[in-house]
């Protein structure tokens, strides 16, 4: 990959700022009047999968929203951005299942996990809609060719939406993290849109990190205030579409470089899922505290920060996660155009995930048993 055209300037756009400063103040105004919405909004300190020290609103997404709008409307009108325009809001459009039924649960704390599946698989199939976009190859032979069938493509496409969705709500669980996992995952997705010439993507991706930016500065370290469903739900919906349109818009990328890029959601929740399904009397939708980032926590951050508040500690797990998630990123970056050297990275991703997970269980890299 080259980046020798590279500006630092390409950075500094109205729109992203202004992106950017929405979601932020939002998330101000939301923190600063929480005495008059807490009863709704308020997450809850207690649960096997709480980790925070006191309720905070869970109703960033809001914010997020509202940043992603923001940054369109202060958009050029001019010809040349009509499509990132375009890309722009068809993810609002699309997203709004997603999000909606996500805030529901936020607020009420009664849409049930596959009601919330199902919606995030809406956005997916109202994507196409919109679009026209779906997945029409993964370079796997036999797929592909079920793949050059509509129905296949448009129910793949949902699928793999709901399932990316689901697996960025199962990682948002410190402060930070799955905002700083986004910014990593949006920043290699924009990197290379902009390495094969697609600008409209990849301004796209600008505006968004933006609006996640805005969000991240209140939530990290401190947890001031979370993602909540509908936030998680509407960012995993956003990074799923986006790692739809980056290959089907751009031949020379591999799809399985959206994989790469994904692989730590991915194979976090797919993880968690074997992982309970081996457990006798535990069904695999039952939350439990033994993820990667909670097992981080206990083991990494509560020692080496021994010194810091629980609220401090809780915001110093997220960096090490963050450093896991950059290494398949920065993987794709440089191998976006090969399949296959995208695949062996994906399984260096895997072992590498395995590896710490048992370090963190067993306290061996590689345990014999």
């Amino acid at each position: 990959m080259s980046f020798a055209n590279f500006s630092f300037l390409e950075l500094t756009r109205f729109d992203a700022f202004i992106a950017a400063a929405t979601s932020f103040l939002v998330c101000l105004l939301l923190v600063g009047t929480k005495k008059w919405h807490g009863a709704f909004s308020m997450d809850s300190s207690t649960g096997v999968q709480k980790f925070h020290t006191a309720p905070t609103p869970r109703i960033a997404g809001i914010a997020l929203v509202a940043g992603v709008i923001a940054g369109y409307a202060a958009s050029s009108h001019s010809p040349a951005a009509a499509e990132k325009r375009y890309i722009l809001s068809s993810i609002l459009m699309a997203g709004m299942p997603a999000f909606i039924f996500g805030l529901l649960e936020d607020i009420t704390k009664k849409v049930s996990v596959k009601t919330r599946l199902c919606a995030t698989m809406a956005s997916g199939l109202l994507g196409w809609g919109i679009t026209g976009v779906s997945l029409t190859e993964v370079d796997v032979w036999g797929i592909d060719w079920l793949l050059g069938f509509t129905v296949v493509s448009v129910l793949f496409t949902a699928f793999a939406v709901g399932g990316v969705a689901n697996a960025i709500n199962i990682i948002d669980g410190f402060n930070g993290l799955t905002a700083g996992v986004a910014l990593i995952m949006l920043t290699a997705f924009g990197l290379i849109a902009r390495e094969v010439g697609d600008i409209p993507l990849a301004f796209t991706c600008l505006i968004i990190s933006g609006a996640v930016f805005g969000f991240f500065i209140i939530n990290w370290p401190f947890g001031k205030i979370f993602l909540g469903d509908g936030g998680a739900y509407f960012l995993g919906f956003i990074l799923a579409w986006i790692a739809i349109l980056l290959p089907e818009r751009n031949p020379q990328v591999s799809p399985w470089a959206s994989l790469l890029i994904c692989s730590y959601p991915i194979i976090e929740v797919g993880f968690s899922f074997l992982r309970k399904s081996l457990r006798e009397g535990h069904h695999p939708s039952q939350p439990d505290g033994v993820h990667l980032h909670m097992l981080a926590n206990k083991r990494w951050a509560r020692h080496l920060f021994s010194s810091f508040s629980r609220t401090f500690q809780n915001g110093l797990t997220s960096p090490f996660l963050w450093a896991y998630a950059a290494i398949p990123c920065a993987a794709a970056i440089f191998s976006y155009q090969s399949t296959w050297q995208c695949a062996l990275f994906i399984l260096a991703s895997f072992f590498i995930y395995i590896a710490i997970y048992s370090k963190l269980v067993f306290f061996k890299w590689f345990p014999k048993k």
